[in-house]
């Protein structure tokens, strides 16, 4: 389903007419201050994973080393 512009215009109509010209710039405002704690978060659980993922191997090693010396004992 392809996107039209006219569905932007006919959106912005309806909020305009539920929320009026005065709570627009509030509005405004929530939304740009969600999708900044949006993308702080999403950034966040990124590096996250990825510090995990860096550091998995080398625990493992560590570990498959040891459980081999008990092994071998």
């Amino acid at each position: 389903m392809p996107f039209h512009p006219l569905w932007l215009v006919v959106i912005l109509v309806i909020v305009l007419i539920i929320f009026g010209p005065g709570r627009l710039p509030e509005l405004g405002n929530a939304v740009g201050k969600a999708m900044r704690e949006f993308r702080k978060a999403t950034s966040e659980i990124t590096n996250e994973v990825t510090n995990a993922a860096k550091a998995e191997p080398s625990d493992t090693t560590a570990k498959g080393s040891s459980s081999e010396a008990k092994t071998s004992s």
